[in-house]
């Protein structure tokens, strides 16, 4: 999924403004709504907090992002399952390689790098917990769509990424109910989340097949598929359909091109964008 540009970033300001009371509409509130994929990526080193306050300053006041576990049961912000295109891992541990989030622990991973690779003004930044992501995002006031990433290499990630949400406030009625979504492509993690906590709103990433989109609905508040493989038909199926909360179904596509992803989603009559 290609980052967001500053045209789409316009739009999403001057679409979905924030309240008086600064914090994030519900999803849904405006058509359409983009979402800022790994925080502002375009401009600051992705999944970052350098991201996150880039999409804020962008007008984003949705961000999406990836969590992993770590070797000592750590959760941290990264969107691949290993370390090595985003960090100096091969420099500081020249002989761990293939470099997996899973194999490294949080202290580890916390000593590495995630800024040069994108450009020298962000050398020293850092990979970041999940709990210091959720900090930023309540900082500035926005929402965040969280995506569980790998998780049958993280057995019970759900119940660790939910406790962490708890603890940081992000479980009251307030977060829940205009500021989170829990997203996977994993079907089960999704039904999973949607059992350990009924009031989450989640979504499933991907376009399951028209058969399986009532079983997704069970447990689904939205179906958040790769731009490419939409057809009309497959959205009125989708919108055919109430979810786990019992409101429509709704649809945030990924994989958009530069400067079309508005445009494509209003003639979708989807509900946004993740770009």
């Amino acid at each position: 999924m290609r980052p967001a540009a500053a045209g789409l970033a316009f739009v999403a300001m001057a679409a979905v403004p924030l309240s008086a009371a600064g914090t994030a509409p519900r999803v849904g509130a405006g058509s359409p709504l983009v979402i800022a994929h790994r925080g502002a990526a375009r401009d600051a080193p992705e999944n970052t907090l350098s991201a996150v306050d880039a999409a804020y300053r962008r007008g984003l006041i949705w961000v999406e992002n990836d969590v992993q576990r770590t070797k000592d049961g750590r959760l941290v912000v990264l969107h691949d399952t290993t370390l090595r295109r985003t960090t100096d891992v091969e420099r500081m541990f020249p002989d761990r390689a293939p470099w997996r989030v899973r194999d490294f622990t949080a202290a580890e991973i916390a000593r590495l790098d995630a800024g040069s690779w994108f450009g020298p003004r962000f050398a020293g930044e850092r990979v970041p917990t999940l709990a210091a992501f959720l900090r930023r995002l309540d900082h500035h006031g926005q929402g965040l769509l969280l995506e569980i990433k790998s998780p049958k290499s993280a057995p019970g990630i759900e119940a660790g990424v939910l406790g962490e949400l708890r603890r940081h406030g992000w479980l009251d009625r307030a977060h829940i109910g205009s500021r989170l979504v829990v997203q996977s492509f994993c079907l089960p993690c999704v039904a999973r989340v949607h059992k350990l906590a009924p009031r989450v709103r989640t979504g499933v990433l991907g376009a399951p097949a028209g058969d399986r989109l009532a079983r997704c609905a069970r447990f689904a508040d939205q179906i958040n598929p790769r731009m490419s493989t939409l057809s009309s038909r497959w959205i009125k199926a989708v919108h055919r359909l109430r979810g786990a909360h019992g409101r429509p179904l709704e649809i945030y596509a990924w994989g958009v091109g530069k400067n079309t992803g508005v445009r494509l989603a209003r003639a979708f009559g989807i509900e946004g964008i993740i770009s």
